[in-house]
């Protein structure tokens, strides 16, 4: 019963996150389009939302650690739901990510993405549209910010190992700054696929900077090691029994 209950929660929260995205994108539509700080501030008020609904509504209470990085940096974060996405994103002041070019032309969606700074790219030119965006910061002609990207490239869950992709090492080249890696144990709660929601502590945290300028693989094999490691402390702090490769609830 207790189950049934919790999945019907989730199912209204499911439902109500989505929803409220349309209202909250045309409330905020004529300062995102004056501006691209209305675009920032529609977007980080939808985290918020996520965020407080998910506490009274199943239970989920979701938590920060760590030093919030506000400087031009790339993130390169574990990922295993959409909540990790919204905990990052309404963290960091002026969040960016890279999207396929076609996104551009999706209903308020792309152009909310253009506003706050997503990087549209077509296939195989990526090194194109990260050198543009890097010109145009260092120009005034964007604004600075945390691209956030995910060094495995899809949605993990807890206790799969899967590979980190090369292609955050070239990022971390390209742009020549620091790195901030980001793990999670957020999978515990918000599983990779289904309606279900555990109750808990969802928690998302930025560890200590890598600087720029190591070698490539040094620096993959770093960011790795830090963030698989401090993710596993923090799913084994949820409840994640490795041992069985089950979740529970952490109270």
């Amino acid at each position: 019963m207790k189950y049934a209950v919790q999945w019907v929660r989730s199912l209204i929260f499911n439902v109500q996150m989505y929803v409220v995205m349309l209202p909250i994108a045309i409330i905020y539509l004529p300062w995102a389009i004056a501006s691209p700080h209305g675009a920032i501030a529609a977007c980080h008020a939808y985290c918020r939302w996520v965020r407080w609904t998910a506490r009274w509504m199943i239970g989920m209470k979701t938590e920060v650690r760590g030093d919030v990085p506000t400087d031009e940096v790339l993130v390169a974060a574990k990922h295993q739901s959409f909540m990790d996405v919204i905990m990052i994103y309404g963290a960091v002041p002026r969040g960016k990510f890279i999207m396929k070019r076609i996104l551009m032309y999706a209903p308020i969606l792309g152009q909310y993405a253009l506003r706050i700074g997503c990087i549209p790219v077509d296939r195989g030119k990526r090194g194109q549209a990260i050198k543009k965006m890097l010109t145009d910061v260092a120009n005034g002609d964007a604004m600075p910010g945390q691209l956030i990207i995910y060094s495995q490239g899809t949605r993990i869950a807890p206790g799969v190992k899967a590979p980190y992709k090369v292609g955050t090492g070239v990022l971390y080249k390209e742009m020549a700054q620091d790195c901030v890696p980001v793990a999670t144990n957020v999978g515990v709660l918000w599983p990779k696929r289904g309606v279900y929601r555990e109750p808990g502590t969802a928690v998302v945290e930025f560890l200590p900077r890598i600087k720029a300028g190591l070698p490539q693989a040094q620096f993959m094999t770093q960011l790795e090691a830090a963030v698989e490691g401090r993710s596993d402390a923090l799913m084994a702090e949820a409840g994640f029994d490795f041992a069985k490769g089950v979740e529970h609830a952490d109270g």
